[in-house]
This record gives C-alpha cells, structure tokens and sequence, in this order.
C-alpha cells in the first residue's frame, strides 16, 4: 500500500524533510499542516512600497554543507548575497570590526520564505495553510485532529515541525509511551524571546557593514541588520534597519506597548550607529516573537525512542541550534530517517507491487 505520512508545520525543518521524504519515497502521498497562512516559520518577510524586509531571521549562513550546495545547485532561483560584513558592539554601543569579513551570508530577492516555497514546489505534497492540528492520537496508526474537530490519518509516519513548546501539548496523551516522553521533553526546552522594529528612512545610510551584533550579549539591542544590504530588498535612497532586541529586554517588553518599544529601540540603533537621524524613521513596523530561538536542544533519546514508534520531529530545537541553516540541515537528516524507516518497513509499496 502508499504511504502516508505526516507533517506538521511548514517551517525550514518542516520544509526541508519534506523535500527529502518526497524524493526518496515518490509514491508516498504526503500531507503538511500549517496554522499560519505562509510558510518557513520565523523565517519571514513583508512587503512596503516596493520594498522587502525580513524582520524574523534575516539571512542563510553559508556551512559549506548539504543545505549550501542544496541552495546554489537546486534553488539558486532569485537567490541573493548578503553584501558587507558583520561588525559587533559591547554594553557601551562601541562599534568594532568583526572578525568574520569573509563569511557568505545568503536570502531571496523576496526573502528567506523564497526557500521554503522552493522546497515544497519541488513536492508533490499538499500543503493544508490555516490547519491548526490540536490533537495527536496512535490507534495502530497515527492521526490528528484540528481545532475545528477535521480528523485525518491513519498516517504511517508522522514529523512535527512546530517550536518545542508548541510540540509539547500535541504529545500529551498520545496513547505511545514514546511520545508522551517526547512531548516531556519538548516541554523542557528553554526558548529566547525575540521582539523586532523594522525601522524605514527615506535617506541612504552610508556605513560599511551589513549588520552589528552585541558581542557581550548585555546591551538592550542584539542586532542591527540594514535590509538595502540585500540586492533587490530596498529602493535606492532609502534604508530599512531590523533592530532586534536581546532576549531579557524582549521578555520584559513583550506586552509593553508597540509603538514605546519601536521608539525606544530607535533611539538605541541612532546611539550604536552614531547618527541621530535614526531617532525618527518615517515608517516602522514590529513582531514580537515569543518562541524566538531555542537556547538549547531537546534530549536526544527522546527523539530516538519516539522514532522507533514512526513519530519524529526536526527543527532548531532539535538540532540545538538558532539558525535557519542549523534548522535546515536538521529537516533533510530527519527526512532521510524517516524515508529510509517507511522504505524498510515495505510501507512505501505503491498498488500492485
């Protein structure tokens, strides 16, 4: 019989193991599920007047891995170079050169969401949008349910992509042991809070770096990114600064008032940069992320134990790591276990043979 698989989430990870699990079982019917109404998860951008601005993760580290070569041999379409490099700033907002001139950072001329629709595009799975699944349950096979009670299995194998505390109450009562020990362990990861001001001038800023980092990880601001850096990204004549907050600050501020935050991570960014201009943008946006990054992995046994019941999960949380590379490479590895699981068990037999 076909396959059936699973997926729920339709972010990197999600993204990449479909793409795998599509190309080692052709004839499995795949199905993924996603509650918002875009994909790639944090990974996303928006669209003003011509311009383009990722406000959640904003680049691809290039490893010199698989995800790499995936992205220059397979989905080089739109494909861009993030151009300058990265300098740091400590507690004081002292700007310093980084030591990382030579490291290629790449996005899309749309942004990173660009790879996640390349991913799936290159499937023949469907993509539910707007499918928030609520329930997870094992009779023998494994099925879901969404919030508006639309049951779906029986699946012969199942990933979840969704951040750790979000995969914890899906594997609560499952009714497999494994995946409640999952679901335990999921509930363990400790995640940052993220909170980005997209900031928007009607000038050029003139400095030679892509973007600043705080190094000491103890001043109010973590990053300031300059999206004009991205070929494609910003009219000329005007720059867009992403000023994302460092997670303590975004913890306390989280419910604070937009508009106070955006002011006050404005006067920050003009501080850092030196040019007070940046005080008063003519335009701003936000995002308050409250599953940001995961600040460390989930147990590795867990994820092993559940995999041998067809349950499997991919992601940073179970990479261990904040990037969308990190998070990448983690979906194709757990999209070829998964694959190479189906196949063994003869599940993937189409009709006939």
């Amino acid at each position: 019989m076909t396959a059936q698989i699973g997926v729920i989430g339709a972010g990197a990870g999600g993204a990449a193991a479909t793409y795998v699990i599509d190309r080692a079982l052709p004839e499995a019917e795949v199905t993924v599920f996603e509650k918002s109404r875009g994909v790639c998860g944090r990974a996303a951008a928006r669209r003003r007047d011509g311009t383009v601005y990722e406000y959640g993760a904003n680049f691809l580290k290039d490893t010199g891995g698989p995800v790499s070569a995936l992205v220059t041999d397979r989905f080089d379409d739109r494909l861009v170079e993030v151009q300058g490099p990265v300098w740091t700033f400590d507690a004081d907002g002292h700007v310093t050169e980084g030591p990382d001139a030579d490291e290629r950072r790449w996005t899309y001329e749309d942004g990173l969401t660009r790879l996640a629709k390349h991913l799936f595009g290159a499937t023949a799975a469907d993509v539910l949008l707007q499918t928030r699944i609520a329930d997870v349950y094992h009779d023998g096979h494994w099925r879901l349910a969404d919030t508006e009670g639309t049951e779906y299995g029986p699946f012969d194998a199942l990933l979840l992509n969704p951040p750790a505390p979000q995969t914890a109450p899906l594997l609560s009562e499952t009714g497999v042991q494994a995946a409640d020990r999952l679901g335990d362990a999921a509930d363990e990861v400790r995640y940052r809070t993220g909170w980005t001001a997209v900031l928007g001038y009607d000038f050029e800023l003139d400095a030679p770096y892509y973007a600043l980092a705080n190094a000491d990880e103890e001043h109010e601001v973590g990053w300031i990114g300059r999206e004009e850096r991205k070929p494609g990204h910003v009219p000329d004549g005007a720059s867009v600064l992403i000023v994302q907050a460092n997670p303590e600050w975004a913890t306390e501020r989280y419910d604070a008032p937009p508009q106070e935050n955006v002011d006050a991570l404005a006067r920050h960014a003009a501080d850092i940069v030196g040019d007070r201009r940046l005080r008063d943008p003519d335009w701003t946006d936000h995002q308050g992320w409250r599953y940001a990054l995961a600040a460390e992995g989930v147990e590795q046994e867990a994820i092993r134990d559940a995999a041998a019941e067809g349950l499997y999960a991919a992601g940073d949380w179970v990479a261990g790591e904040g990037r969308v590379d990190a998070a990448l490479q983690n979906g194709l590895e757990t999209g070829e276990a998964l694959a190479d699981s189906v196949r063994e068990s003869g599940a993937s037999r189409g009709p006939g043979r």
